[in-house]
């Protein structure tokens, strides 16, 4: 009787990152890339230095965060004021956190390293996948390409700001949203998930003229989980597994 011997990880690896879901990351982590760019060279045109500048992108890896950390620093914020602002925008990664432990399966410091790589990107690409293992290769795969990109971006971007007189008439702060739209807009397709969108930005818009930078996203995220958990989808799923 012939055995058939299953493909190591890293030729596992490999073979899932060929065709669509390598697109996929390629075509969502050139954007980011770009929108780093627009980052490095915004930081130091407003008092940053290029190693502060790339520091933030090493440790902080949140684009909105790092761009509100710049904005309010640049507006004549504080320090801790300007922090808070970033942590705020920063904490809907904790919400995505909390979605993703049960599909990485990682514990000790290759946790530590997974919780460096969770950003919207990489959970909606996992997330987006059709079963566990395809989930953890898009995680992983999305979220280090864009930790290289959007880092040698910042570094580029940096360099080159000092050079600008306007870094953001060039636009590429629009490239990492689209992108992210781009990805989000194929999911929004039931009535549920349409109601849980609309619901959110519903909240965003209404908090933005009224609120500090930040506190829309966290709130919208917030009214996101609460919304999706109250669907019959998730509830039907949720007896699903009390079931087995």
């Amino acid at each position: 009787m012939e055995t058939t011997l299953a493909p190591a990880p890293a030729q596992s690896t490999r073979l899932a990152l060929r065709g669509p879901l390598a697109r996929d990351v390629f075509g969502i982590a050139a954007p980011a890339g770009a929108f780093a760019l627009s980052f490095g060279a915004l930081a130091t045109s407003t008092g940053f230095s290029v190693a502060q500048t790339c520091v933030l992108s090493l440790l902080m890896f949140t684009g909105g965060s790092q761009f509100a950390l710049v904005s309010a620093v640049a507006s004549g914020s504080a320090a801790l004021p300007a922090t808070t602002v970033a942590v705020l925008l920063g904490a809907r990664n904790a919400l995505y956190g909390l979605r993703l432990s049960g599909l990485l399966r990682v514990s000790g410091l290759r946790r530590l390293a997974a919780a460096q790589l969770v950003i919207d990107e990489s959970a909606a690409m996992a997330t987006a996948q059709r079963d566990p293992e395809s989930g953890r290769i898009a995680f992983r795969a999305t979220g280090l390409a864009i930790f290289v990109l959007w880092n040698a971006g910042t570094l580029i971007g940096a360099i080159a700001g000092r050079a600008l007189p306007d870094p953001s008439a060039l636009g590429l702060d629009a490239a990492a949203p689209a992108a992210f739209l781009a990805l989000l807009a194929p999911r929004v397709r039931t009535r549920d998930t349409r109601l849980t969108a609309l619901t959110a930005a519903v909240v965003t818009l209404a908090l933005i003229p009224v609120t500090p930078i930040g506190v829309p996203v966290v709130a919208a995220a917030l009214v996101a989980v609460t919304v999706g958990m109250r669907t019959p989808a998730h509830r039907s799923r949720r007896a699903d597994t009390a079931g087995r």
